[in-house]
């Protein structure tokens, strides 16, 4: 009976064991299905820079190689360079995994090069209250093509729309060489009414809602989309890609700028240290990377680079002020010509108060500077032989004419100068010179 007993409670434990075996591999079996359902998020808001580029072929690597079921692009942009635009428009329409352009949230905007991003999705969807167009292209630093390369730049750019938005119908692709030649933009609304996308979504479920039963074709054929429970997961930009972008920041590259030639001087005025030289060539490091992006006027660095001139001049110069009050002129214009000339885009523009608070900043930096440099040139000498010039002293043995004064703490051996007249121990004398070991005094006044 014991061992009976005993074999039906082995029998029961082993149950019990198999039972939630099969439970939790039936769990994980239902887990693994709907997890494989997956859709990557991105979301980029900022102008078109080299960061971005690197951030979405991330994100469709990962989805290509996730077996993703589409990789959704949140997108609000001002624009950005035609070459990464170009490079963004290939590797959308070369993605294997179908790539939602989605312009969201509201009042977001796929502004100039974010038009043509926007159609080379294999979706293109839209928040309400968001704009796009404006496509008309400039130069790299911003500025107004020629007649002749103008043309050409837009027949190039007009050519690609045609062929992203053929699809979508006469009227889109007539609005997308619009939004090139006349740089037209249009509101969502107007952009669905007109076929130049294909959905205006509330949010992202709604978009999904949407997209459920939807075809695309992709390079491997058409493809229905299957969006119903799936799982989003969101792709955050990588440390070094949220810095790349920062450093597109014209109001960043300019501070980068100024507190790296500041800190560079400071190490050059007190040299023996390395913190401030470090901090300055690292700034000025990631200054020239933002400077090679952003659409900037360099004739601007001319008037920056007599700035700082004017400032170390004026440690030399007699007319104190004057000339770290110039440097501060020069800085400002320098600083506006640089980003913000007329033809540089609105978005890519300094904050001018920044300019302005910053160089007086940096002008009363250099003029601390210069009070400390003009109050160092007229303090007295404290150390060494020359220090006891005018000082009085003591005569301990008899100057005939030489003889020992105690003077400022110390016994000196001293010699009378000449036409003075011998002096016994207890006269006060003054030092007027040293001459090798020997301190030249004469009788006090």
């Amino acid at each position: 009976m014991a061992i009976s007993s005993r074999l039906n409670r082995l029998s029961l434990w082993l149950w019990l064991a198999w039972f939630l075996s099969g439970t939790l591999l039936c769990a994980h079996s239902t887990s693994a299905q709907s997890a494989g359902a997956q859709v990557l998020v991105l979301t980029a808001d900022s102008p078109v820079t080299p960061a971005m580029v690197e951030y979405l072929k991330r994100g469709i690597r990962l989805a290509e190689q996730g077996n993703y079921e589409l990789l959704i692009f949140e997108l609000n942009t001002p624009g950005g360079s035609v070459d990464l635009t170009q490079d963004i428009v290939e590797m959308l329409r070369s993605s294997r995994v179908p790539v939602v352009v989605y312009v969201a949230p509201r009042g977001a905007m796929a502004g100039s090069a974010g038009t043509l991003i926007t159609l080379a999705g294999h979706v293109a969807a839209m928040a309400p209250e968001t704009a796009i167009g404006a496509a008309s292209p400039v130069g790299p630093e911003g500025q107004e093509l020629g007649e002749t390369i103008q043309a050409k730049q837009k027949n190039i750019l007009k050519a690609t729309a045609r062929s992203l938005a053929e699809r979508r119908g006469a009227e889109a692709v007539a609005l997308a060489e619009r939004t090139i030649e006349e740089a037209e933009a249009v509101s969502a609304t107007e952009a669905l009414q007109i076929g130049l996308v294909d959905f205006i979504a509330q949010d992202r479920a709604d978009l999904l809602r949407q997209l459920d039963g939807f075809t695309v074709q992709l390079p491997d054929g058409e493809r229905t989309l299957q969006t119903t429970g799936v799982i989003l997961r969101e792709l955050r930009p990588s440390l070094i890609e949220q810095l790349l972008t920062i450093l597109t920041n014209p109001n960043i590259v300019f501070l980068l700028l100024a507190f790296g030639v500041q800190a560079v001087l400071i190490e050059l005025y007190s040299p023996g240290g390395w913190v401030a030289g470090f901090i300055g060539v690292v700034c000025l490091a990631l200054a020239a990377y933002g400077l090679g992006i952003l659409p900037v006027n360099w004739f601007g660095l001319v008037f920056l680079t007599i700035a700082f001139v004017l400032f170390i001049l004026d440690l030399k110069a007699p007319t104190h002020g004057a000339l770290t009050a110039a440097g501060v002129a020069c800085l400002i214009v320098g600083a506006l010509v640089l980003f913000n000339s007329p033809s540089v885009p609105t978005f890519q523009r300094a904050s001018v108060p920044l300019v302005v608070g910053i160089s007086v900043l940096t002008g009363a930096t250099f003029f601390i500077f210069l009070l400390f440099a003009v109050r160092a040139q007229k303090t007295p000498i404290r150390m060494g032989v020359e220090s006891v010039i005018g000082k009085v002293g003591v005569v301990r043995e008899a100057l005939e004419p030489v003889g020992m004064v105690q003077l400022a703490g110390e016994l000196w051996t001293a010699q009378l100068v000449e036409g003075e007249e011998s002096l016994p121990p207890g006269s006060r004398v003054e030092a007027v010179g040293v001459e090798g070991n020997r301190l030249l005094v004469r009788k006090a006044r």
